[in-house]
């Protein structure tokens, strides 16, 4: 990385400068290390970075005649593998910056890479999110479904359901929001993300939107309006051949999500439990059993026996069991240790629910091995993935699921990896347990409140809405449905799925907010009690195997 304080110069013009490879491994030296270290998404700014490098360039031809490029960055590191990242890229000359459909002074500091001069005009190189031409570019080529041959494979704009005729020409806005991604509106009815990590597979976002668009009549998510992928026809399935670069989807108006709502709803409990009352609204009761109804009609329509294989229904396999439970065991052994190094530092009632959790080591165990061998008849499919409230966008009457991306630490074949609806379900219970216990514990109303007292009435509140979405959910299947073999069956998988969000909660209390281990603790000891309750009934519990210890649960005994 050469830092450099004088404008990168080249002797060829913008047209022509997409083949200069000395250009580009100037701009990866020069230009690009400081300005990608400011952006949000980039994700190794605590990495040990050793480099930058262009490896790809594709051209976009814009409105007027001119070019745009996306560049293909790959970032290196000391450790690790190396990452991909798309940044599209203007070239704004000084001599044409007033007859731009766009004024360059509205571009923010954080969308401006550079001076540069080319062929000895000078300028400034710019994200080209902000540049009008660019943003209409992209949506014109999706509405026409465009392919765009480039030296390394092509670009291919697909249309999708979601757009509608007459909207090829519409105004066009960045989203001033700092995330992972990029956000373009069009029209304010469209809404463009332009995905800023690459993975060497489609991303499962645009695979999900458009499956249940294309595929189904469940319309309660934004209606997919289409995507960009980069193809490399030559290449093996096997080197991941197509890239997602953005989608489009249809924009929601809404107020809140739904975590935002359930906390509005929330605080008229709050109020009520210093004076000793415990009052839930009937609304609340009925937006609850609308999310449940919701989510079990977005499982039934990805339920479908006839699809392709990324999204036809599998059995559960012995590979799945082995990959779950390794997952879970793994899981377990970190936070055992977590918990062993961090006890001291926990308060009393956090200490007594670990204590149990602990105790009831040998009770998991068994749980597991019953998982490893029962005979299971349900079936997997794809799911959100991610499913918690603040994925739910809250209307005006219903809801909309947005962020079909999956869990934002897995990898791209993990998250395309089929599972039990429930584990979909068992995101939203746990939504709901921290939302109470978050709104219970950590509001100047409860402060003077004994901390038992507290946990009782979240338990209560938690319990009723845990229960109405359940009852919600499985209205919509009915029964038998071979997605649930049974209610049996039912039960014993959510308890897999809830176990496995609890412990994996509790890392990130334990290292980041020590004050909130008592919520993914309470959860573990709610789901170890149904696994007693299963061990016991089917005879599983051997003598050796300790009850759940309960009784340390009362702060008496400590």
């Amino acid at each position: 990385m050469v830092p450099t304080d004088h404008p990168l110069t080249s002797p060829t013009n913008w047209a022509g400068i997409a083949s200069n490879t000395e250009f580009w491994s100037q701009l990866a030296q020069t230009l690009l290390p400081g300005y990608v270290n400011t952006c949000r998404w980039f994700a190794g700014k605590a990495r040990q970075q050793t480099g930058f490098a262009a490896k790809t360039v594709h051209t976009i031809p814009l409105p007027d005649g001119d070019v745009a490029y996306l560049l293909i960055l790959e970032a290196t590191y000391a450790d690790g593998i190396p990452e991909l990242y798309q940044l599209p890229l203007s070239f704004i000359a000084d001599s044409i910056a007033n007859s731009l459909p766009f004024q360059l002074a509205d571009v923010p500091d954080k969308g401006r890479i550079g001076e540069v001069a080319l062929d000895h005009h000078a300028g400034v190189l710019i994200d080209a999110i902000y540049d009008e031409r660019f943003r209409r570019a992209l949506f014109t080529n999706i509405y026409t479904d465009q392919v765009l041959p480039q030296p390394d494979g092509q670009l291919t704009f697909h249309k999708g359901k979601g757009l509608e005729e007459g909207d090829d020409t519409l105004s066009s806005r960045v989203l001033p929001v700092d995330s992972s991604n990029s956000a373009m509106v069009f029209g304010e009815k469209y809404f463009m993300k332009l995905y800023r990590k690459l993975f060497q597979e489609t991303n499962p976002e645009v695979d999900m939107v458009a499956f249940l668009t294309d595929k189904s009549s469940f319309d309660h998510i934004p209606a997919f309006g289409g995507s960009i992928v980069w193809q490399h026809p030559d290449a093996a399935p096997s080197d991941g051949a197509d890239i997602t670069l953005g989608m489009v989807q249809r924009m929601v108006p809404n107020d809140k999500d739904s975590w935002m709502q359930t906390g509005d709803y929330l605080n008229d409990f709050l109020y009520a439990v210093p004076q000793r009352l415990f009052a839930i609204r009937e609304d609340v009761f009925e937006k609850v059993e609308l999310l449940g109804k919701r989510t079990g009609e977005m499982h039934c329509a990805l339920y479908k026996p006839n699809a392709d294989a990324d999204f036809a229904p599998e059995p559960i396999t012995d590979e799945y069991r082995a990959f779950m439970i390794k997952r879970l065991e793994d899981l377990l052994e970190r936070r055992y240790a977590l918990l062993i190094d961090n006890y001291t530092k926990l308060d009393s009632q956090a200490q007594r629910l670990a204590w149990v959790f602990m105790e009831a080591k040998e009770m998991i165990e068994t749980f597991i091995d019953d998982f490893r061998k029962r005979p299971l008849g349900s079936l997997r499919i794809r799911i959100h993935g991610d499913y918690h409230l603040g994925q739910v966008l809250a209307t005006r009457n219903d809801f909309v699921i947005i962020d079909f991306e999956g869990e934002p630490e897995s990898s791209i074949t993990e998250r395309k990896i089929k599972h039990s609806p429930l584990k979909d379900v068992a995101g939203m219970i746990r939504s709901y347990h921290y939302a109470v216990s978050a709104k219970l514990f950590n509001s100047s109303e409860t402060d003077d409140l004994d901390p038992e007292h507290l946990q009782r009435v979240s338990d209560r509140w938690f319990y009723l809405i845990r229960d109405t979405f359940m009852n919600a959910y499985q209205d919509v299947f009915g029964t038998p449905h071979p997605l649930f073999k049974n209610n049996n069956e039912l039960n014993f998988l959510l308890l897999i799925y809830l176990l496995e969000k609890a412990v994996y909660e509790l890392g990130y209390e334990i290292s980041y907010r020590p004050s909130w281990v008592k919520i993914p603790l309470r959860g573990i000891i709610d789901v170890i009690r149904e696994i007693e309750k299963i061990l016991l009934s089917e005879g599983e519990i051997e003598a050796d195997i300790p009850l759940l210890q309960t009784g340390l649960l009362q702060a008496k005994n400590l």
